[in-house]
């Protein structure tokens, strides 16, 4: 009983960092501050993953990733429109496209080891993910890469 009361008790200390951090990331205007944010809130997003992963709430871990996506697509946007030139301003761009990155790797292991039947809405957000760093590395390198990438509205996000 002792172990269930402590483990209880550690789910509801994450949730509660979870949604300060979360809270904290919305209230931020500025883009910088939003990426560094965005690293704080993704390390406990992938740590609650991977407990929900660990108790077979694989729906709980799709929502989760999801929500990543969907920060990672908020941060994206502020950063083009306050510094829209990458080539003068690069380090919000690398800071986000090595999130993004780390962010693709989660979800793939996660992959690795969710039922077939709940593996889609992961996939559909490791694809966005994967599009979203694709951007960002042609923001960052336009002249080394050979296709211009199209960079979805915000507008278009998948629920």
């Amino acid at each position: 009983m002792a172990v269930a009361l402590l483990s209880s008790a550690v789910l509801l200390r994450a949730t509660d960092r979870l949604r300060e951090l979360q809270e904290h990331f919305d209230r931020d205007t500025h883009a910088g501050a939003k990426i560094k944010d965005l690293q704080k809130l993704a390390a406990a997003e992938f740590d609650a993953a991977t407990q929900a992963g660990k108790t077979g709430d694989f729906v709980a871990v799709g929502l989760i990733f999801e929500k990543y996506r969907d920060n990672v697509r908020q941060a994206f946007e502020f950063l083009r429109k306050q510094e829209p030139d990458a080539d003068r301003h690069p380090g919000g761009y690398r800071q986000l496209e090595l999130e993004v990155r780390q962010g693709v790797r989660e979800v793939e292991d996660t992959l690795l080891v969710t039922p077939e039947e709940l593996r889609p809405p992961l996939e559909i957000v490791r694809k966005d993910l994967i599009e979203t760093d694709d951007a960002l590395i042609h923001l960052l390198f336009p002249r080394r890469t050979k296709d211009p990438v199209k960079v979805a509205p915000a507008a278009e996000a998948k629920p």
